[in-house]
């Protein structure tokens, strides 16, 4: 049993991925190999309180016995250490991929780190939130949590004179989960959340709706749905400014990327 034990540990190293049931073995083994050691102890007890005048002592026995418990002891808390190791390393690699996921599309969708941090966790949870049906016309929702529905998110561009653009940044009212920043003087940057899939009508018209001011006629609309983190990969933030300038004033138009 300890050299099944010392083999199985010798396997676990920091660097490579352990398998779960090897993590289990260990565990197991090193439970029964310490129970048996117990269980030595407590019969040599037993033999030199009650039957002293018969027992005899075995000094390489005990040595080995004594061996086995050091060996094995010393395995266990080396397992254990590199387990720890295994898991700094993984909530390490896990913060650089947050930081990488940052300097991607949604760091360049908004300039503000607290809607760029929202925006990478919305992209995470696209398979967790969900509401319920909407309770007015527009872009109002309310939400709840439901964990078998997917989420999905659109994107929004809004272009124009910057006066046209600071009064729909004052108008738009939005939701817990949903972003809106002014990337520029005559430009908004947002970001919808939507419990269900919704076309690319729906969207349009519950702008048109909310800015229903013949003023905003003059403002270019551009709306990007995202179903998906995989659909912001590559250079499509370039694309998308591309897009924007070749629309006409007043254009609404809804792009897949």
């Amino acid at each position: 049993m300890v050299e099944d034990f010392k083999g199985l540990c010798l396997v676990v190293t920091p660097e490579k991925h352990t398998p779960q049931d090897i993590i289990v073995d260990i565990r197991e083994l090193y439970k029964e190999i310490r129970d048996r050691l117990a269980e030595i102890k407590a019969i040599q007890s037993l033999l030199q309180g009650k039957y002293r005048q018969y027992y005899r002592r075995d000094s390489l026995r005990d040595k080995s016995i004594m061996e086995y418990g050091f060996l094995t002891k010393n395995l266990y808390s080396k397992f254990e250490y590199i387990l720890i190791q295994k898991q700094a390393l993984a909530k390490k690699k896990e913060e650089e991929d947050s930081r990488e996921e940052l300097k991607g599309f949604p760091f360049q969708w908004f300039h503000s780190k607290d809607h760029q941090v929202i925006f990478v966790r919305n992209l995470r949870i696209l398979n967790e939130l969900d509401y319920e049906a909407p309770s007015q016309p527009g872009i109002e929702e309310r939400r709840k949590v439901h964990q078998e529905k997917v989420r999905y998110l659109t994107l929004f561009c809004l272009k124009g004179e910057a006066g046209l653009i600071e009064e729909v940044y004052s108008r738009i009212k939005l939701r817990e989960h949903d972003i809106i920043e002014r990337y520029a003087q005559g430009e908004l940057h947002g970001l919808l959340a939507h419990l269900r899939e919704v076309t690319s009508d729906e969207v349009e018209r519950a702008f048109q709706r909310i800015l229903g001011n013949q003023a905003f006629s003059k403002l270019k609309y551009l709306l990007i749905p995202v179903q998906s983190p995989r659909d912001l990969h590559g250079d499509q933030f370039n694309l998308i400014k591309k897009t924007l300038e070749e629309m006409e004033d007043g254009e609404i138009r809804t792009i897949t990327i």
